[in-house]
């Protein structure tokens, strides 16, 4: 066994450093020699490109002269993909783009006998004749950043936030292709989101796929709706953007004589003035959504409310089945040097590499947060301070919801290139008997866990978190722990005990799957036992405005997870499959089994505890959407959602007493922010 084991380490290690690279080949360069290829290359495609080049007659018109700069791919195809022109004519780029399509295929670059994508440059002058009097025709990148930082760097006009502390809006979408791009990258820390513009590389690789999108038009009217920033104003040190949000939709539910639709107008307001940022949101909104939903919204209503819409907060009943649910974000944000960002407003944040959280996700309405981002060598720690909710009847007093606070901390530590751990902490306190949070979880650095300690037990409830990634060529394996309460003696006797309260989560993405470029696939699962984010005082669980901070299902569950996404040029599609099992309490029967944060745990099952125990329920969820990128700036797309919900309970559930839910909607969308309809 010994031998074999240094057997394989040997193996693994010759492999290693047995890798070599070998630069694309032009057709005509097939016979050089290995070290003059680039060289051959670099010539030829130069050549070839200014013999095809017509000079449109516009520019010659006005006389102009100058350098111009393409961007380049070649794929593992051997095909060449422009990804940027630095030129605001048209009709250049369009002539560019139909020489790149004459030129001949390549054999492409590879890197330890694997073809594989590589990044050029490629530089000319006009006028063309001035295209002789330089000779070095072509500049290779062979890191994929770098050529994004040149991209976005000539191209401020439609991403001004990219050297700003403000943040990239999270949508698992987005954030897909984000990730992508910064799987190859070695120091990037992607758990804490939404990410930092200033911190986030492979975001200009984003950028420069969107810019890539940008239709070839002259007329303001269209770059405006095709291309570009509704309203954008930059000065010597300032800039302000402003943008309308928009979710129009209608759809059919099965056996429901009423339409579904939903009818959001809002606009957006971004800018920065030296070191300081902004960004600041308004919707209003009106939906009727299918059955499930709106009993759930129904079900979930506030003290002193009609009702709560998931993700947003108070609503209002809105004629025939509907709600009226406004909803207002915004921060400002602060740049304090290259290893710190500050924020103060209101909004979300999201910890975790899944599509799901057990540490902190962005399922509940949005709450006045302050945050703190240091980033240093392989390090992120992050702060985030929350002023939360208690929106049940019985912390109703004097017209006023309980404020709860909830102070958390994230480390990120890149251990190698490949692998990623984190540590989370987080407790909740509220203000019985005390004006404000207290002090001690004030401090950046102290563990929550040793101030609840002090304070006493029922002051508040720690949890606490582990979680990890590993990424490999084209994907990775990610996930946490959380841990709300254990005593080992009962984890090890095999009795369930109430006390054993955690969670766990396993993942993978896999990016460019079967060699087909944008289309990724990602399967996860998740199990988080009874009781977990409850707490014996119920006032204390984790939550805000009666929704989960963590996980929508709460706790006492198993659930497993699919998806798939795939984009080409402005189309895209997404396939998600889930199913599950979740124990809900019984009608008439006081027990608490422990599917419900909201109830104290002290009135649970003590023993026998397992997942999904109670009232039993089978969930299974398939949606799919298909859409066009009408703006790729804004993120504004047109779509089509079928879904489908099967639920299938022991005994009735009251908020989940629709079972089949087969649901079609269209619509317009700027898509800025993640709705989950998926419970």
């Amino acid at each position: 066994m010994k031998k074999s084991f240094y057997i394989i380490i040997l193996l693994i290690f010759t492999n290693t450093y047995a890798q070599n690279n070998k630069h694309p080949v032009y057709p005509t360069c097939e016979n050089m020699a290995l070290d003059s290829l680039e060289i051959c290359f670099l010539k030829n495609l130069k050549t070839d490109f200014l013999n095809e080049f017509k000079l449109p007659k516009n520019v010659k018109n006005d006389s102009f002269k100058g350098r111009i700069t393409t961007f380049f791919t070649i794929t593992t195809k051997g095909e060449y993909t422009v990804n940027y022109i630095n030129t605001n004519y048209q009709s250049i780029k369009s002539e560019i783009k139909r020489v790149f399509n004459k030129l001949p295929k390549v054999k492409p670059a590879t890197y330890n006998g694997r073809a594989v994508e590589s990044d050029y440059i490629l530089p000319f002058f006009i006028p063309l004749e001035d295209n002789f009097k330089t000779e070095n025709p072509t500049i290779p990148l062979m890191e994929k950043e770098d050529i994004s930082t040149v991209i976005i760097e000539k191209n401020l006009n439609q991403f001004p936030e990219i050297n700003t502390s403000l943040t990239i809006p999270f949508t698992h979408q987005q954030y897909n292709l984000i990730e992508k791009h910064s799987n190859s990258l070695a120091n990037e820390h992607g758990t804490v989101k939404p990410y930092f513009y200033n911190e986030t590389t492979a975001f200009k690789k984003v950028a420069s796929e969107k810019t890539a999108l940008f239709k070839d038009t002259d007329n303001v009217f269209a770059k405006k709706l095709w291309n570009e920033n509704l309203v954008y104003i930059k000065g010597k040190d300032y800039w302000f953007s402003l943008n309308p949000i928009l979710d129009w939709q209608v759809g059919k539910e099965n056996d429901v004589s009423q339409y579904t639709y939903n009818n959001t107008r809002a606009v957006k307001v971004s800018g920065s003035l030296g070191k300081f940022s902004f960004s600041s949101s308004i919707y209003e909104s009106q939906g009727r959504f299918a059955s499930y939903i709106n009993n759930y919204a129904r079900t979930l209503k506030p003290a002193n409310s009609e009702a709560l819409f998931l993700g947003a907060g108070n609503a209002k009943s809105f004629k025939e089945n509907g709600f009226d649910y406004p909803v207002a974000t915004g921060y400002i944000a602060y740049d304090a040097g290259k290893h710190f960002n500050l924020q103060f407003g209101t909004g979300k944040n999201f910890i975790g590499d899944g599509y799901r959280s057990l540490f902190l996700s962005d399922v509940a309405a949005p709450y006045t947060f302050a945050k703190i981002s240091t980033n240093f060598w392989k390090i992120k720690y992050t702060n985030i301070w929350m002023w939360t909710n208690d929106a049940t009847t019985d912390s109703f007093v004097n017209n006023a919801y309980l404020r709860k606070y909830v102070a958390s901390h994230h480390l990120s530590i890149n251990l190698t290139k490949r692998l990623n751990i984190g540590l989370f902490e987080s407790t909740t306190t509220n203000a019985r008997g005390n004006a404000n949070i207290d002090i001690s979880f004030i401090n950046p650095i102290i563990f929550y866990r040793n101030v609840e300690f002090a304070r006493g037990s029922k002051s508040g409830n720690a949890i606490v978190g582990l979680n990890s990634k590993y990424k490999f060529k084209k994907g990775n394996i990610y996930g946490q722990f959380i841990l709300d309460e254990i005593v080992v003696e009962q984890f090890f006797n095999n009795k369930g005990s109430r006390v054993n309260k955690y969670g766990i989560q396993l993942g993978f993405h896999y990016f460019d799957a079967f060699n087909i470029k944008n289309l990724s696939l990602q399967g996860e699962t998740n199990l988080v036992r009874p009781y977990t984010y409850s707490h014996n005082n119920s006032e204390l669980n984790y939550s805000h405005y009666n929704q989960s901070l963590a996980h929508p299902w709460e706790s006492n569950f198993a659930e497993l997870i699919g998806i798939a996404r795939y984009q080409k040029d402005r189309w895209f599609g997404s396939f998600k499959a889930i199913y599950g099992k979740k124990g809900f309490d019984f009608q008439g029967d006081t027990t608490n089994y422990g599917g419900n944060i909201f109830q104290s745990y002290s009135e649970g099952l003590v023993n026998g505890n397992t997942y999904y125990q109670g009232n039993t329920a089978k969930i299974v969820i398939a949606d799919l959407q298909l859409g066009y990128i009408v703006n790729p700036t804004t993120n504004l797309h047109i779509f089509v959602n079928t879904s489908v919900r099967r639920f299938k309970s022991k005994e009735i559930v009251p908020h989940f007493s629709k079972e089949n839910t087969n649901w079609f909607s269209i619509g317009l969308k700027t898509d800025v922010f993640n709705s989950y309809f998926d419970f």
